[in-house]
């Protein structure tokens, strides 16, 4: 099983457990805020999501992890690698995203988890190049993208819901591990 340890965190494939407090996570619009169209997702919708997330570790070879805390063994929502497939920009190429339930923000987990699946994707996969999108405004994922080392590569409009995009990227030759 792949499983990355950070100083606070425990990077990890999904299991059953995680299912509730995952779907909790996403029934916070604050959350979701930023995330496709901004909708909360029901139990059965996280359920296909973690479903979706396994399928790509099976065909890919990476995804999208679950964050446990280390000290309490607390789900503190999910981090990984995807295989984007819009805005036009960056579709086809593996990208880097997250999601952390409000109780874990403005603690630097988004940062460290990020990072961890960053050097995951350098060091694990051979990946030579990684990619995110963030929507304009999104200033707390701009700030993350940010000390991960990834520069600002354009702008898009997300072809599904409209709104205005910042594509990031990074050789992963020049991340800082």
């Amino acid at each position: 099983m792949t499983e990355i340890h950070t100083p606070r965190l425990l990077l990890r494939r999904w299991l059953d457990d995680d299912l509730v407090p995952l779907s909790e996570i996403h029934s916070d619009a604050g959350v979701m805020r930023w995330i496709g169209d901004g909708s909360t997702r029901s139990a059965e919708e996280t359920a296909e999501d973690i479903e979706a997330w396994e399928e790509e570790w099976d065909e890919e070879g990476f995804g999208i992890f679950a964050v446990e805390l280390l000290g309490s063994g607390e789900l503190a929502g999910a981090v990984g690698l995807h295989l984007a497939d819009a805005p036009p920009g960056v579709a086809g190429e593996v990208a880097v995203c997250w999601r952390l339930g409000r109780a874990f923000w403005g603690q630097g987990y988004a940062s460290e988890a990020a990072h961890g699946a960053l050097e995951f994707a350098l060091q694990d996969r051979g990946l030579d190049r990684i990619v995110a999108v963030c929507r304009t405004g999104d200033t707390a994922s701009a700030n993350v993208l940010a000390k991960l080392g990834m520069r600002p590569e354009g702008t898009a409009q997300d072809p599904v819901h409209g709104h205005d995009l910042r594509m990031f990227g990074i050789d992963l030759t020049e991340f800082q591990a």
